[in-house]
């Protein structure tokens, strides 16, 4: 009886313990649900991209206190033990000295080296911008990626439910003898086709969640649910202007003029070695046959200057390749802000395009729910044939789905621009 209470109790602890695991599992699984400001907060705080721009930043950060050293006094300890051999003769010695240093003039060197510090920094913190705009944009394009395959599933799913309702009006006239086998066949095998197309949309719909889980940082299997639609809010931006503010907020063209300054300190550093340096320096020791080496105290104070005329043209040499560099940060900048100006005229014509296309398959769409309607009624009545409701059903499916491409394109395309515009990331933190 123990034994039995025993394995009773056991396997009451086995049961609580599996049905924990199953709520557990079942918690873990439930659906998230996002909206697109979610999604692209989730994408910020969890990209690795925007942790490695942020790591370049605080490097170029303490770059600008490495270059400031170049003006700052620098102490230095030194301690020597040294065993000499001659012959029978042995020697010891033990010297100890403390130094102060500083470098009173470079010839504007540091202070070149400063300046190309801070700028570096500038485009660091740009770079961290661009990386966000970027993770935005991708977190977008995922998301209404989503919001496009659920709506093409809900068409396919609706083309499944017309073509089924359809076939059973053609089974039962065809069992009543006023409609040929024909028809019958073609209308299963056109119900087979669109199962097919659903089963593509289901795919299709499953990838879209799994590649915006992959953005923002979800489980790949997690089920999300998305809260937003598609919508067709206008952009009220012209071209030109759009152009001039991408110009001026483009963090790969505001990168491109930082660099520009930043090849010209580098001139000022390389002219720099035409002129003297000066510098100060202090030193105390101790010197003696014994460790530590404590007496025999000496100091010295001095102040140096070094000046060198001529370096076999080293100096002119360095200043010709900073010149050069300074040309090619130029161009650079201007083949930058060209490809600047070509990604807003893309995204702003595509967008455009688009737009158009909205309105073109909107009416589209209400004309096919009519052509549909009327050849359904019309083969009820036996006037109209059956290819004229398959081809209703399918040109209605046609329209509904380039109507979600022309709202998925603008809305893409929209996104696209604020990219190519640089617009900046407002975080929300969630």
């Amino acid at each position: 009886m123990i034994k039995h209470a025993h394995w009773k109790k056991r396997l009451a602890v086995a049961l609580t313990g599996g049905l924990l695991m199953l709520n557990t599992v079942v918690a873990l699984a439930a659906p998230v649900e996002l909206t697109l400001e979610d999604s692209i907060a989730m994408a910020l705080n969890s990209n690795p991209a925007i942790k490695m721009t942020d790591a370049d930043r605080k490097s170029a950060e303490l770059q600008i206190k490495v270059a400031k050293s170049g003006n700052l006094p620098a102490l230095a300890i030194v301690h020597n033990d040294t065993l000499a051999h001659s012959g029978v003769d042995k020697v010891t010695d033990f010297n100890t000295s403390v130094s102060l240093g500083i470098n009173l003039y470079t010839g504007g060197k540091t202070e070149s080296d400063v300046s190309a510090a801070k700028l570096k920094l500038k485009v660091a913190d740009s770079a961290v911008e661009q990386s966000k705009q970027k993770i935005k944009l991708d977190a977008t394009n995922g998301y209404f990626t989503i919001l496009q395959t659920k709506n093409a599933l809900k068409v396919s799913q609706e083309a499944v439910d017309q073509m089924e309702a359809h076939l059973k009006n053609v089974q039962a006239q065809y069992a009543v003898g006023t409609v040929a086998k024909s028809d019958v066949l073609r209308s299963e095998v056109e119900l087979a086709n669109n199962q097919q197309a659903l089963i593509k949309a289901k795919n299709a719909y499953d990838l879209a969640i799994s590649n915006l889980n992959n953005i923002i940082g979800l489980p790949l299997d997690t089920e999300v649910t998305v809260k937003d639609e598609l919508k067709h809010e206008r952009y009220t931006m012209a071209l030109a202007d759009s152009i001039q503010y991408a110009l001026a907020h483009r963090p790969e063209a505001i990168q491109a003029d930082y660099n520009i300054d930043v090849q010209k300190e580098a001139v000022k550093g390389a002219e720099s070695g035409k002129l003297p340096t000066v510098s100060a320096n202090a030193t105390t020791g101790w010197q003696d046959k014994d460790f530590p080496g404590a007496d025999n105290n000496s100091w010295s104070i001095g102040l140096k200057a070094t000046w060198t005329p001529f370096d076999s043209g080293v100096t002119n040499a360095k200043i010709k390749q900073s010149d050069s560099a300074v040309v090619k940060a130029t161009e650079q900048a201007r083949q930058t802000k060209d490809s600047v100006q070509l990604d807003v005229r893309q995204a702003y014509l595509n967008m455009s395009e688009a737009e158009k296309r909205i309105d073109t398959n909107q009416v589209a769409v209400e004309k096919g729910e009519e052509d549909f309607k009327i050849a359904q009624v019309r083969y009820s009545a036996g006037v109209g044939t059956n290819i004229d409701v398959i081809d209703a059903q399918v040109a209605l499916t046609q329209a509904k789905n380039n109507y979600i491409q022309a709202m998925y394109d603008f809305n893409t395309s929209k996104a696209n621009l604020i990219k190519a515009m640089g617009v900046p990331v407002v975080e929300v933190k969630k």
